[in-house]
């Protein structure tokens, strides 16, 4: 490394910053915008600076929490005085106990490095849920169901009608259901989530949600209606037909607070006072089946106060279950987005479908007008077969179906169903009544609601769309949990799959909630032994099953994820929670690998769907297999999570731990090279590409080897003329490894690659989301086997990780982002690549332009951080930022050359870097 001239970096103190103002936004707590219904008892704050200043540096902050927005001195809960610190993400609440369904407000300022503060922060508010069992009122209630109830079932109905006679102040409700639930008041359905409570544990954790419903209630008579469907409870999950898998009878619990202008209270709750009924409209419903609705069985004002429900059955009030009610802490599902149909068209078999034009996940809203007793069928599917006909074997057992039976309205009738979702492009449509057109058939995106943080775009439009095929993905299968696939018998959390794609996820939106939640799930399903089972929440064993199958890079998830959400989002608390979970599953390997540090038979999956030839390929005699060894793969996970649980130790001061299991993992790799690597430095399974970047990617390889091994690896990319072969656990890293190891140029290559298998050969087929399978179709449109080819299939979308962090060059460098690696790998590939990133500081920016050997970059790094920026083939005397040579740059702190670059240390700020290219 060499610095540059001292008098040139002189010249920054000539230059003063103009004094402007900082002002504090972007406000929330755990994560959320003003939530409602938080069981934190020490809630934590964060909050984004805006300002135009360079370097901008947080110096000290002060927070204030009121029980009223005033924040008058008699209000005041907690006032942290002024605190010296730069943190402004996640600080803790330290004032007193906190109550039960309250409303705080708070409110931050901070100063910065120099000691000029800022105004006060605009109020932000949480509200607490039911802090303690005591707080529920209400009793869980059961429709008389039989005790043997059929496989597809009505939807129940359940009601009460009820009198307030004083002025109301406020209201919350806090429901949830064995089941899935929708609550209504005065004919009104209460908020805008679906498919609640969401899926968790239910043996040990089930969600309530809370909504504010003040505006629902009125003085006088009230009617609040529930009506239960299946859900994932008594769904038919996985393919092993595991019919009411948590229990056979549906229940309900709800509990209304509402507080009275006066200074009162009065709860309304489930009793045994309510009324039941399942001859109401939604005749079937099932995750898996679709949806039966009669419209002509509709009762209407059956969830307000004038309805005569006298006919209707009594419920009964029900133990309660041995599981811990929870608040929701995890990401609502909703209604986020509507798609109208590209086209409608007739196919070769004489079938009515509708293209939505994007393999999406949710159902349709549909309208129509025809004679009562007319019924309405829609199936879907991801695509149409090679003659364009309506394919669905890919879905196995799957119904994907609803059917809608019209009540003959001379107005016409609208029909979206309430329990179940689907995963489609193509809709078919059968008895329709008169002509279907536009605005008729309406697609409803349906997931968790994220936040996007996340955007990418590059010059190669193919890899634009494959950015926008993988977000697809990531739409689609993050409904309420992380799963597989959104389509067939299965829709399950497959612990494997989620751990590759949670880095580029993260990316893509704001993950922190939604897998905080699904780890909460993972550490309660995981045995005493430590080991992690194949899906969470696993419906794949039962409950109290000790011996679950465990598979290397699956269980992981429980290592892997936290790793990832800590560095992303700087979430110590979740590694803290998490850890035990980590712990316990290392020693679980450790404990089935015994004294030879080999865990033999760990892996069930192994690099799972790796590319190898069809027997019906030219090559396919004498093109290597790229398998690879599972008891490889096994081990090389067992080191790299003892690597990662040492690293977690160390940050939560877990000294001993940290130290033990960093000796642990330098053993492993003392074995792993001498059971698994020649002296030549190949593999034992010298054909496989995962094998060498495993084993380069975790720090395997002995050092001497690297070099050795890296050409064996790009020795088989070019033998399979620049395709790639990895499966599952492979391809997360591949470009990785090529880049990191001085071969980015064939990285691209891999990325840019059109024809099987790549990235880019689906895009070229037409895909909107990511495939199962590398040729999930072929290239004469004929399909992989129907008994596993899914066309939305999230794993193979791990490559946009590398793409925002390599391609674009915006990386992380400290935890959370506090310091930030701007290191574009530039390419005469492409003429431009740019990034984007909403990071718990603000937004980060990388973007690059080439013309020629004309090279420009604009960054935007957050206030309160840092960051390093690095200019490849960069002369310090030939760089400008923003029109000045680079030593007068306001916010440079360092600057070193640094290989066959130019190294640069900034404060936050936007930045324009141009220059020439040097000669290589």
């Amino acid at each position: 490394m060499k610095k540059m001239f001292a008098p040139l970096l002189c010249c920054f103190g000539l230059f003063g910053l103009s004094a402007q103002d900082a002002h504090v936004g972007s406000l929330t707590c755990e994560h959320r915008v003003n939530p409602i219904g938080l069981d934190t008892k020490q809630p934590r704050f964060s909050w984004k600076i805006q300002t135009e200043q360079r370097s901008w540096r947080q110096g000290a902050y002060h927070i204030q929490v009121a029980a009223k927005d005033d924040f008058s001195t008699k209000n005041l809960v907690w006032d942290s005085d002024r605190i010296d610190s730069d943190g402004s993400i996640l600080q803790p609440y330290k004032g007193a106990a906190l109550k039960s369904g309250t409303r705080y407000w708070w409110r931050v300022k901070v100063w910065d490095e120099k000691g000029q503060e800022s105004a006060w922060s605009a109020a932000a508010f949480w509200e607490t849920a039911l802090l303690s069992p005591a707080d529920w009122k209400a009793s869980w209630i059961e429709p008389e169901q039989e005790a043997q109830p059929p496989r597809y079932s009505p939807a129940w109905m359940l009601r009460k009608g009820f009198s307030l006679n004083k002025k109301i102040a406020s209201a919350r409700a806090y429901a949830t259901a064995q089941g899935i639930y929708e609550l209504y008041l005065n004919g009104q359905k209460v908020g805008d989530e679906v498919l609640t409570p969401g899926w968790t544990t239910y043996y040990k954790r089930l969600q309530y949600q809370t909504f504010d419903v003040t505006n629902l209630l009125q003085e006088g008579q009230n009617g609040v209606g529930a009506m239960l469907g299946e859900g994932w409870w008594r769904s038919g999950l996985g393919w092993e037909e595991n019919w009411a898998f948590y229990g056979k009878k549906l229940a309900f619990l709800c509990q209304i607070h509402i507080r009275y202008a006066d200074g009162s209270e009065e709860w309304v709750a489930t009793d045994g006072s309510w009324k039941c009924s399942n001859e109401g409209p939604v005749r079937t419903n099932e995750i898996y089946y679709g949806e039966d609705y009669d419209a002509q069985r509709e009762m209407p004002s059956w969830n307000t106060a004038s309805f005569d429900d006298s006919r209707w059955r009594n419920v009964t009030t029900a133990k309660a279950p041995n599981t811990a009610l929870v608040a929701a802490n995890s990401v609502p599902v909703r209604k986020i987005q509507e798609i109208l149909p590209v086209r409608f068209f007739i196919t070769p078999k004489g079938e009515l479908v509708a293209d939505m034009g994007q393999n999406m996940v949710g159902w349709v809203r549909l309208k129509m007008k025809g004679k009562k007793g007319t019924t309405v069928t829609l199936r879907h599917a991801e695509v149409l077969d090679k003659n364009g006909n309506f394919y669905t074997d890919n879905l196995r057992s799957a119904k994907q179906r609803l059917r809608y039976t019209l009540r003959g309205d001379k107005d016409g009738e609208v029909y979206e169903p309430r329990f179940t979702f689907m995963g489609f492009r193509y809709v078919a449509i059968e008895g329709f009544p008169g002509e279907l057109s536009t605005g008729d058939l309406l697609g409803i995106v349906v997931h968790s609601d994220m936040t996007p943080t996340g955007t990418f775009e590059c010059s190669h439009p193919l890899v634009n769309q494959l950015q926008r095929n993988i977000l697809w993905g990531q739409k689609g299968n993050f409904v309420d949990i992380p799963t597989d696939c959104p389509q067939r018998d299965e829709r399950m959390g497959w612990t494997g799959d989620a751990q590759v794609f949670a880095r580029t996820a993260a990316f893509n939106m704001d993950v922190s909630a939604f897998f905080a939640k699904w780890l909460q799930d993972l550490a309660a399903e995981q045995r005493p032994s430590g080991a992690v089972p194949f899906v969470i929440p696993d419906v794949l064993n039962r409950p109290d099953s000790m011996n679950v199958g465990v598979s290397a890079g699956w269980g992981d998830a429980a290592v892997i994820i936290p790793w990832v959400m800590y560095e992303v989002y700087g979430d110590k608390q979740l590694l803290e929670h998490q850890y035990a979970s980590m712990k316990g599953y290392v020693d679980y390997i450790y404990q089935k690998s015994g004294e030879s540090l080999v865990w033999r038979g760990g892996s069930v999956f192994g690099d799972w769907l790796f590319y190898h030839p069809s027997p019906d390929h030219l090559d396919y005699h004498v093109q290597p297999d790229a398998h690879t060894n599972h008891d490889f793969i096994s081990t090389a996970f067992f080191a790299h999570g003892a690597d990662l649980v040492s690293r977690a130790a160390a940050v939560l001061g877990k000294n001993e731990d940290a130290a033990a299991y960093k000796a642990l993992f330098e053993k492993i790799k003392k074995v792993f090279a001498h059971e698994f690597i020649t002296p030549a430095g190949r593999t034992i399974s010298s054909a496989s590409q995962t094998s060498y970047v495993l084993a380069l990617h975790f720090g395997l390889m002995p050092d001497e080897l690297r070099p050795a091994a890296l050409q064996y690896l790009k020795n088989d990319i070019l033998q399979k003329k620049k395709h790639l072969s990895t499966g599952f656990l492979g391809t997360p890293y591949l470009c990785h490894v090529l880049s990191e190891n001085g071969e980015a140029e064939l990285a691209y290559d891999l990325l840019l690659q059109e024809s099987y298998p790549s990235w880019l050969y689906p895009v070229k087929m037409g895909a909107t989301t990511i495939w199962e399978r590398w040729d999930g179709q072929k290239p004469d449109s004929t399909f992989q086997t129907p008994g596993m080819n899914s066309f939305n299939h999230y794993a193979y979308g791990a490559i946009g990780d590398w793409m925002y962090q390599a391609a674009a060059g915006l990386r992380l460098g400290e935890p959370g982002y506090k310091h930030i690696v701007i290191k574009p790998l530039l390419t005469d590939k492409l003429s431009y690549a740019k990034a984007s990133y909403q990071s718990s500081y603000g937004e980060i920016a990388s973007g690059w332009e080439r013309s020629g050997d004309k090279i420009t970059l604009r960054v935007t790094i957050p206030p309160n951080t840092t960051a390093t920026i690095r200019l490849p083939r960069a002369d310090n005397k030939e760089v400008r930022e923003n029109g000045v040579p680079i030593g007068f740059s306001l916010g440079l702190k360092t600057a070193s050359l640094k290989g066959d670059g130019l190294e640069l240390e900034y404060g936050s700020g936007t930045y324009l870097f141009e220059w020439t290219l040097t000669k290589q």
